[in-house]
């Protein structure tokens, strides 16, 4: 879910982010370590503290993702972050896409969507899994027409070096989905999501979960201190993207950000 940060050692039982470190947690020079760390605590319980915790629009989101992807028959779609795999999973049902490789950071991660594959009955030959890195994609230059990141950019300790591989993998006229949290511009709205996400989330997900590492404390706050959608288009831009569409979601908690490269 994030960069390859240098070997380091844990103390068995000790958080990966401790209270006093999430003030910026995209700041922390062991971001990588904490997130791999965080994602591998989680993993059992991520599906479903996904489902519950989005009132089952997660998935909704990700089939919105797929519909604007504008897959053809043939084409070859990449998707990093993948986690347990739900996006892969849906551009392989939901899409005429020839392959699709889903990418992730975090081990224990993969573990589960390949059992997710297999008990799913889904093609080994068409949809494949790999541990990898969103800033060193290990993947030829031009190489898939598809590239997507659903709710993982904010996870990587640069995105900007994250957009610009995605942009050397993907080839001319490739399209770039992203999915990320957004602020609402309706004040109801937020002052709702601030609470849930803020407050509720992290008691009920970390009661779910029994975790120990941190990291209902460290996702609201990762959302809160990430890049704002003009920052994002930015990033987006500044890869070599052509400007891209932006479009809110679930009245402005998620937005979907497509690109042509």
């Amino acid at each position: 879910m994030a960069s390859q940060p240098a070997a380091t050692t844990r103390t068995a039982g000790e958080p990966a982010w401790r209270q006093t470190e999430l003030s910026d947690p995209h700041a922390h020079g062991d971001k990588a370590r904490k997130v791999r760390t965080m994602f591998a605590a989680i993993a059992r319980s991520y599906d479903l503290n996904n489902r519950v915790h989005s009132l089952w629009m997660d998935q909704l989101w990700r089939r919105y993702a797929v519909r604007v992807a504008g897959v053809k028959p043939g084409d070859v779609v990449v998707d990093v972050a993948c986690g347990t795999g739900d996006l892969t999973e849906a551009f392989a049902k939901r899409s005429p896409a020839k392959r699709v490789i889903g990418i992730d950071y975090t081990p224990q991660m993969l573990d589960l969507a390949r059992v997710k594959q297999t008990k799913k009955g889904i093609d080994t030959g068409r949809v494949e899994y790999r541990e990898g890195d969103a800033m060193n994609l290990d993947l030829p230059d031009n190489s898939a027409d598809v590239l997507s990141i659903a709710f993982g950019i904010r996870n990587v300790r640069e995105p900007e070096v994250a957009f610009g591989e995605f942009a050397r993998v993907l080839r001319p006229g490739g399209r770039l989905v992203v999915l990320e949290f957004d602020t609402p511009r309706l004040a109801p709205v937020r002052i709702f999501n601030d609470f849930y996400s803020g407050w509720v989330m992290p008691r009920t997900a970390t009661l779910i979960s029994r975790d120990k590492s941190g990291a209902y404390r460290y996702l609201p706050k990762s959302v809160q201190t990430f890049a704002t959608r003009d920052r994002m288009i930015e990033m987006i831009e500044g890869a070599d993207f052509e400007t891209p569409r932006v479009r809110s979601l679930s009245m402005g908690i998620c937005a979907c950000y497509r690109a042509v490269r």
